[in-house]
């Protein structure tokens, strides 16, 4: 590993918990607020964000970090971007398993602190209320774990295709990150009717076992189905868009491609 390794994993993981304190965080306090109408305490508005106002969080959360520290670590936050990344010749094999320690380890300290704040309004009950991920009966709509799992896969593969685009050599300049957060945006859109949105075992993990029900249970689908998209969008950039060629790490017969959103080069 490098001399900075030690910078990099910092930066994935106070980039994770970025991404899970404000993503899951106005999922949990904002999504839903209902206050009273000045005065009359028997009149209650709707002041919450919505569906709308959650997908909007999760991408500025990604925009915001990765303009912070993507020039130290690439600014993945996700171990299916990592994966891709890896797959698709950004990334060095052996720093995998360090980046991931570090997602998961971020994305689990803001789990805990979203748990401790929320549990400081009286008569909080974490059980569904803690933005976890699920199928069945667990599903926000109630799809079914097929329904999920070829949602994930699908979303995450494209999040993929566009986060290896925006980042390539050739795509302009200092505007990957917008188009990461912008997707990621449209994923919630799409999705959190579905499953609440996964595309990241990092962000599922760090809440399952604060909801409990049937969130724990649940957490391999939300492993395996983002990291066999990204697996499939880490093959596919290459081969349809650099020249056709690909093998673990770089494609071959070409200059090594750019970075993720500001990763060291070399």
């Amino acid at each position: 590993m490098t001399a900075g390794t030690p910078r990099r994993l910092l930066a994935e993981l106070f980039g994770t918990f970025w991404l899970v304190f404000g993503g899951c965080g106005s999922a949990i306090f904002a999504a839903k607020y209902v206050a009273s109408a000045g005065d009359d305490r028997d009149t209650l508005i709707q002041l919450g964000i919505g569906l709308l106002g959650v997908a909007l969080a999760f991408g500025l959360t990604v925009v915001t970090m990765a303009y912070a520290v993507g020039h130290v670590s690439g600014a993945h936050f996700n171990p299916a971007i990592t994966l891709g990344a890896v797959v698709g010749g950004r990334l060095p094999v052996k720093d995998l398993p360090g980046y991931w320690v570090a997602q998961v380890a971020g994305g689990l300290l803001a789990g805990t602190l979203l748990y401790v704040i929320a549990s400081g309004k009286p008569g909080f009950e974490a059980t569904g209320n803690m933005a976890a991920n699920g199928y069945g009966d667990h599903s926000p709509n109630n799809y079914t774990l097929l329904a999920v799992l070829i949602a994930e896969v699908v979303l995450t593969a494209f999040f993929l295709l566009v986060v290896l685009g925006a980042t390539d050599d050739r795509a302009p300049a200092g505007f990957g990150p917008l188009a990461i957060g912008l997707t990621l945006t449209l994923i919630h859109l799409v999705s959190i009717p579905i499953s609440n949105t996964s595309v990241n075992p990092a962000r599922s993990t760090a809440v399952a076992f604060f909801n409990g029900n049937g969130a724990p249970g649940q957490l391999w689908l939300f492993w395996l189905a983002p990291l066999l998209g990204g697996l499939i969008g880490g093959i596919l950039y290459p081969l349809m868009f650099r020249n056709g060629k690909f093998a673990l790490g770089r494609a071959p017969d070409e200059p090594a491609p750019a970075p993720s959103p500001g990763e060291p080069r070399g």
